[in-house]
């Protein structure tokens, strides 16, 4: 458990930082409210994500899209867990990776069981193009996954993997 130890405290960070920003969110900015940071790229906007990725279900009202979003969620997370259990501790980046999609998942995980929905606020946009509001926890998946994808890309084989 020891050697584990450092990807819990980055798992905890990132799940308190995800969680205080977003109640600092609630707390400041009214639904749908808006405050503009850059003028034609970067807004903090409140919204609630009831969907999954980029909004996808969002204004769906069956009233089983938020259990089965949530089960799916908490599957993903075990899976990725499991992944990183089973990982080599010699294989830093790919445990750092996964530690990073954990974190955010988990973030996320937690605002669809005790609010139904998560939420976001980062906007950002260039113009017609705006790219789907998100938050801190769908920040660290992201750099989780290219960091994973780079590192699969990128890894040196060992002895024990197939020819």
């Amino acid at each position: 458990m020891k050697r584990h130890l450092p990807y819990a405290v980055l798992v905890a960070a990132i799940l308190l930082l995800d969680q205080l920003s977003k109640a600092i969110i609630v707390k400041t900015i009214p639904f749908y409210g808006s405050i503009r940071v850059i003028s034609g790229f970067f807004d903090l906007t409140h919204i609630h994500n009831k969907g999954a990725i980029f909004g996808v279900f969002n204004q769906s009202e069956h009233p089983m899209i938020p259990i089965v979003l949530l089960a799916l969620n908490c599957a993903a997370l075990a899976l990725v867990v499991y992944y990183f259990l089973k990982t080599s501790d010699a294989e830093r980046g790919m445990k750092v990776a996964l530690t990073l999609i954990i974190g955010g998942a988990f973030g996320n995980v937690l605002d669809r069981i005790f609010r139904g929905y998560v939420i976001d606020f980062i906007e950002m946009y260039s113009g017609r193009f705006h790219f789907p509001t998100y938050n801190l926890a769908d920040s660290s998946i992201t750099i989780g996954a290219v960091l994973l994808l780079v590192t699969v890309i990128f890894r040196r084989p060992h002895a024990s993997d197939p020819v």
